[in-house]
């Protein structure tokens, strides 16, 4: 159940009820939120269309991968495929490793921005693999970590600078957002610093 007043809003969520029952709520909660009944929208979710979202979503996730590591692979070469892979995942793991250990919501919008991350941390991943290829040949025969340790100090300001622009926007909407929105950029926020991190460092 959810009620937006224009001031604030409020949202409550309950087991799968009979219809008498979720009337009553439906009318309590209008009570305590002070705006009339159908003002009130409710959503039902069953459990069936939330497994059948979520095996959609890892057979996605599943594809997405699959088509990413053969195209890194025959761009670039399988061990920077193997390593964008590894990245990704960490960070994916490690939002949802935050909603799991203080118990946040997950959510559909939720789903949506575990699925955005993964495309934030490919983009930083590849130019990071990117500028390595270009300085391999640009000076060939110096040594690999050489190689690697220069082409992340070169691409380190861009990765900075782009992550606390985007930083900065989800941190005002943390701020001032609500509702569903805020679960979402929630996830964005820790995806984005994890993914970062994992560009730098894979």
């Amino acid at each position: 159940l959810t009620a937006d007043t224009g001031k604030r809003s409020g949202e409550v969520q309950v087991g799968d009820q009979p219809e008498t029952v979720r009337a009553k709520v439906q009318q309590a909660f209008a009570e305590k939120v002070g705006v009339k009944v159908d003002e009130v929208t409710t959503q039902l979710v069953s459990s069936s269309w939330g497994s059948t979202i979520t095996e959609k979503a890892i057979r996605a996730l599943i594809v997405f991968l699959v088509l990413v590591a053969m195209f890194i692979a025959w761009r670039l070469e399988w061990r920077m495929a193997l390593a964008a892979i590894i990245a990704m995942l960490h960070d994916v793991l490690l939002s949802v490793g935050v909603y799991s250990v203080f118990g946040f919501q997950v959510t559909p919008a939720t789903v949506v921005a575990f699925l955005t991350i993964l495309g934030f941390s490919l983009y930083d991943t590849i130019v990071v693999f990117d500028r390595i290829r270009e300085n391999l040949a640009r000076y060939a025969g110096a040594p690999f970590a050489e190689i690697v340790n220069h082409s992340v100090v070169q691409t380190l300001g861009r990765s900075f600078n782009t992550t606390a622009t985007v930083l900065i926007t989800l941190l005002s909407l943390l701020v001032f957002a609500g509702g569903s929105i805020r679960t979402f950029v929630l996830a964005l926020f820790v995806g984005i610093i994890s993914g970062t991190y994992s560009s730098i460092f894979n």
